[in-house]
């Protein structure tokens, strides 16, 4: 389930899910001073003005932002007898992109001012909570497509080659998912492989290889449409037009279920059916789709079990086994049930109640009540399928 600052990892054909619980920082002191009121509001229009213009200087098109929440505090190294007064303002950065974010984006900022014969002015801005924002690395620029829109940086990829690939994930993920999700999709496209770990304040080393993440927008309210996919350019430039256009539908079918997602929905389910969505309309075998899993039968290494969630995790061993695995479950409810069950199903899981009640019961009971078949029974029909994919 993505939290707040959740994220779900794709690794080699799937996706591994890492949560990142927010942390609220610790408000700095205010700064007692006669003239505390006159400061305040002299650098509360300062912040006005830099917030209108940040469209401009972070070329990021579209945006409305606002700092909110500010406190002022004595600056670093202030004061001195001659020196120029210094301020530290702690604010929120919010930020909304127009017909993408129904609630702003917060950014955790420090700013320190510093003030001279023209009155006050920014010296320095940073991030003191949570991921950058995508413009902290570089200049933003845009590319709208009709149904997302892809932000990239100033000497990275191209961002509109990606939005052909946004633009056909929407209407395949709503094909299936129905139009209960805003039926569009934001793709932030960093230049090199180090700032999509910054974006997503992870061990560069230990994502490698990933091709892309979606995330929960920090600050949004909980399961809100304000989702992002964040794509590592690196690994998603070596794929081929087909496995591109894969990883963005896979990626959007995670912003489309969202609401129906939660902490108690296994992941082989909410991965299986992102892969599912992905691979519907692809005319590819069983066997194409699950190449390692294949190989694994084919040398007598079956599973005995549906992957459990540590099996998805970045760096597990099997991972790629795990996904394939994942997605036969879902193929197998579809081809059997009907994509109307699989879509019931999921949501009758996320529905449920997630207290009291052991996972494996509660998916027993979700599946003899949406499917008529428990999961002992369902687990059986799965392995038949992946012993049927020795061909």
């Amino acid at each position: 389930m993505l939290s707040r600052r959740g994220a779900l990892l794709l690794a080699a054909g799937g996706l591994a899910q890492l949560s990142l619980p927010p942390a609220a920082p610790a408000a700095p002191a205010a700064l007692p001073d006669e003239r505390a009121a006159d400061r305040r509001a002299e650098v509360a229009g300062l912040l006005a003005a830099r917030a209108r213009s940040l469209p401009v200087r972070s070329g990021l098109t579209g945006a409305e932002a606002a700092y909110r929440n500010l406190v002022l505090s004595p600056g670093r190294g202030a004061p001195t007898a001659d020196g120029p007064e210094r301020l530290t303002a702690s604010v929120e950065l919010a930020v909304r992109i127009a017909g993408y974010d129904e609630y702003p984006v917060v950014y955790p900022r420090r700013i320190e001012l510093v003030r001279d014969r023209d009155g006050w002015r920014v010296e320095r801005e940073e991030g003191t909570d949570g991921p950058p924002a995508l413009w902290d690395l570089g200049p933003a620029r845009t590319a709208p497509g009709a149904r997302c829109l892809v932000l990239g940086l100033a000497g990275g990829p191209d961002p509109a080659g990606l939005v052909a690939v946004g633009d056909q994930a929407v209407p395949a993920v709503s094909a299936v998912w129905g139009s209960g999700w805003p039926g569009r999709l934001l793709l932030e496209l960093p230049a090199t492989e180090p700032q999509f770990a910054r974006l997503l304040e992870a061990d560069p080393a230990s994502w490698t290889g990933m091709a892309a993440v979606t995330v929960a927008a920090p600050g949004a309210p909980w399961h809100t449409p304000a989702d992002r996919v964040v794509i590592n350019p690196e690994a998603f430039g070596r794929l081929s037009d087909f496995g591109q256009q894969v990883v963005v539908t896979h990626e959007a079918t995670h912003v489309a279920t969202r609401a129906d997602t939660r902490a108690w929905t296994p992941l082989w389910l909410s991965e299986g059916v992102a892969d599912w969505t992905a691979y519907r309309e692809s005319g590819r075998r069983p066997q194409q789709i699950a190449p390692e899993l294949t190989r694994d039968v084919v040398a007598g290494r079956l599973p005995t079990a549906l992957p459990a969630d540590g099996d998805f995790a970045a760096g597990a061993t099997g991972i790629a086994q795990a996904y394939e695995q994942a997605w036969l479950a879902c193929a197998l409810i579809a081809g059997r049930y009907g994509t109307d069950r699989l879509v019931a199903f999921y949501r009758a899981v996320g529905a449920a109640d997630g207290q009291g009640e052991d996972r494996d019961r509660r998916t027993d009971r979700l599946l003899r009540g949406e499917l008529g078949v428990g999961l002992a029974e369902f687990t059986a029909l799965w392995l038949a399928e992946v012993q049927a994919l020795r061909g």
